[in-house]
């Protein structure tokens, strides 16, 4: 990975606007800090570079078309780069976050074109790229929220009928904002499936 010394600092700015609004410790944001800056010295993260760092939170599925998601939801401007704050605001809210604070940040991954709603397409182009985040072989288990052999019948098309049977409570073909977040807080593994949650929730 990237070795070059750098002398770039963190401002104090920025390490105080991470301590405020993230779960890290100070410590914790300067440890990330450093490593951030030996891969990336100039301050940027490419979107490869961070499919490459990402890709360790999920070491059994294909991490690039969720991490692509990830990377679209934060890199605003389009620019296809995010800094350090973006980066661990990243990290912090898809790891560490509360779950009304997760399910508002995934609710605009979801939303692809945001326009304020998610349909059926949108939908199922995310699930799809969680089921390849996950790994083929696995899924979430009903009875105790841990992983288990996946059903055949489990697809992504699938799930995406029953995830808007569920949310879709005006049947009018669209998720608001507020229908996803009463769906994912009703509903554990809901919450856990379309946070890619792989461990226990602390809700």
């Amino acid at each position: 990975m990237g070795c070059v010394p750098s002398k770039k600092k963190l401002s104090k700015a920025d390490l105080e606007f991470l301590e405020e609004n993230t779960e890290f410790t100070k410590d914790q944001i300067m440890e990330w800090y450093e490593g951030f800056i030996l891969d990336c010295p100039n301050g940027e993260l490419t979107r490869k570079k961070f499919i490459q760092v990402y890709r360790q939170f999920f070491p059994n599925g294909q991490a690039e078309a969720f991490c692509t998601h990830i990377f679209r939801t934060f890199d605003a401007d389009n620019s296809g780069k995010i800094d350090f704050k973006e980066f661990l605001m990243a990290i912090n809210i898809t790891a560490k976050g509360n779950p009304e604070k997760k399910l508002k940040w995934a609710f605009k991954m979801y939303d692809i074109d945001s326009n304020g709603s998610i349909d059926r397409q949108e939908m199922l182009r995310i699930i799809e790229s969680i089921y390849d985040l996950l790994g083929a072989g696995i899924t979430k288990n009903a009875s105790n929220g841990g992983m288990t052999g996946r059903d055949p019948y489990d697809t992504p098309e699938s799930r995406t009928a029953q995830i808007f049977a569920i949310m879709d409570e005006d049947k009018n073909g669209v998720i608001t904002e507020e229908e996803f977040i009463r769906g994912c807080l009703a509903d554990r593994v809901l919450y856990q499936m379309l946070t890619a949650d792989t461990g226990d929730s602390d809700r």
